[in-house]
């Protein structure tokens, strides 16, 4: 062997060592940005005593009651948002594993959201229920795309 050959299988395993870490999304990267501009959608619509969900987030709808939608809207946008816009821009495996456990997470926080809203006998509005919805959408995608991985 000489020492160009040495070179290029160097470059060939690096080349193998760089697709092993990237995920192809595929038509499932469309289904996650529409999801998570839904999410964001959901995120400005109101969420319980005419308080948005960014509002939720930052705080000003206080409460015993909006401890847990404030944690789903954390969530959400950590997950939902955040996670996914990275997953989506890197394409590393890394990202889309932490989608798919953060987005099962946040799906799971949603529900108790809205339950727990229901429960104490206030409103749930409607972008609580758009958001839950395209998280669980998010979740659901990256979940597929994570077992996917042989």
């Amino acid at each position: 062997m000489t020492e160009s050959d040495d070179e290029m299988r160097e470059e060939i395993d690096e080349v193998g060592r760089r697709v092993a870490r990237t995920v192809e999304l595929g038509g499932r990267a469309v289904v996650v940005a529409v999801a998570v501009f839904v999410l964001l959608i959901g995120l400005i619509l109101p969420w319980m005593n005419g308080a948005s969900g960014l509002d939720v987030l930052i705080g000003q709808e206080s409460g015993k009651a909006s401890m847990v939608p404030r944690l789903f809207a954390a969530t959400a946008v950590l997950f939902g948002v955040l996670t996914s816009a990275l997953a989506l821009t890197t394409r590393r495996w890394f990202f889309t594993w932490v989608g798919a456990a953060g987005g099962w997470f946040a799906s799971v926080d949603g529900v108790l959201a809205i339950w727990s809203r229901q429960s104490s006998g206030t409103d749930v509005g409607i972008g609580l229920v758009i958001a839950e919805i395209a998280m669980v959408a998010i979740a659901i995608q990256w979940f597929r795309t994570a077992a996917s991985r042989t």
